[in-house]
């Protein structure tokens, strides 16, 4: 369980295939904290550290998850947000994400809004997900408030900090986002959905 609030910005420093695996070694400040078997959240995908140094450590994709994320297009180099599991009985300052994704998104705008920047994103609706007005979103990991909610698309506005702080300064139009949707709002549908 995680709250959607990036703690580090990590780097990818190599992926190595293994049949349908994916081993990603990351470089982090989080590390020296880690210990083998913990979940990190890494672009918003629960991966379980299988090995750690002193300055990276090592997670393994599964097929169904490459097959699901975005985790399949990342490059040495690239920046991934990290955020470890939350404490029970800490403050919840974004709202409870499980690290599932759900699909992928598309983006599909950018815009700078007067000190802040605005991003559209579209996303496949037959898989029944959807946003309402001022819910939560989790894109890459990160903890947003939907704004312009519709059918099958909707906009975030990233404020300095997490722009800064956070891998959205990296995300372009036409780049694909892992979103996980609010998993409170999923269950009032399913409760919803006979009625």
């Amino acid at each position: 369980m995680f709250t959607g609030i990036i703690e580090d910005l990590g780097t990818i420093t190599s992926l190595n295939k293994e049949k349908g695996n994916l081993h990603l070694r990351v470089q982090s400040k989080l590390t020296p904290e880690l210990k083998v078997d913990q979940s990190v959240s890494h672009n918003g995908v629960c991966l379980t550290v299988v090995h750690k140094d002193h300055e990276s450590y090592t997670v393994t994709a599964i097929q169904e998850t490459l097959d699901k994320t975005n985790l399949n297009v990342l490059k040495e180099g690239a920046a991934v947000n990290l955020e470890r599991a939350m404490i029970m009985g800490a403050r919840l300052d974004g709202h409870i994400v499980q690290g599932h994704v759900d699909q992928i998104g598309k983006c599909t705008a950018v815009k700078e809004d007067n000190g802040s920047w605005r991003y559209y994103f579209t996303y496949d609706t037959s898989q029944g997900n959807l946003t309402i007005e001022k819910g939560s979103i989790t894109i890459n990991g990160v903890s947003l408030t939907v704004n312009d909610s519709k059918k099958d698309s909707f906009s975030v506005a990233i404020i300095p900090y997490t722009y800064e702080n956070t891998g959205f300064k990296n995300i372009s139009k036409g780049d694909k986002v892992n979103l996980e949707f609010d998993v409170i709002g999923k269950y009032v549908k399913r409760f919803t959905a006979n009625y």
